[in-house]
């Protein structure tokens, strides 16, 4: 969207996501992903963290349960959003803002991990606007009496 502010965060999760559910019945899984700068100090010879940035994220929907299912405390990921600035009142009547992330693309990084994703099944009315199915899911080829046979592709 034009004219948002994106950004792309690597860190670890700092607890196991929380998913809720607004009254209408969308999922949103909340969380913390900690991330710091990793600096080598030559003078001593070893590596020295920097400041840590704690980003409260959001993801929506099917993002949202995915996550919560998927993702751990502890977890190294890598995120991509949208920043979001919110100004709340506190009840002494004090006014603060906090900048929140919301998620549109996360996974786990495999610089230090493994990972087997698995295509999660799809769920009728969670936003996708009737989408199209996967012409990669089928097993039967869409022209099985055509010239090839087995698993070759046509191309």
């Amino acid at each position: 969207m034009s004219g948002e502010t994106t950004i792309t965060i690597i860190g670890n999760l700092t607890d196991d996501p929380k998913l809720n559910f607004t009254q209408t019945g969308t999922a949103v899984a909340s969380f913390t992903i900690a991330s710091s700068a990793r600096t080598y100090d030559k003078s001593v010879e070893q590596w020295k963290d920097g400041e840590v940035l704690f980003m409260r994220c959001s993801a929506w929907r099917d993002l949202g349960e995915h996550v919560a299912e998927s993702l751990t405390r502890g977890t190294r990921v890598i995120a991509s959003g949208r920043l979001r600035m919110r100004t709340y009142e506190t009840s002494d009547g004090d006014k603060r803002t906090v900048t929140e992330m919301t998620v549109d693309e996360i996974g786990p990084s495999l610089r230090f991990a493994t990972a087997k994703p698995q295509k999660a099944a799809r769920t009728g009315g969670s936003g996708h606007g009737g989408a199209p199915a996967d012409p990669w899911a089928s097993v039967t080829p869409a022209n099985a009496g055509g010239p090839w046979q087995g698993d070759e592709p046509p191309f």
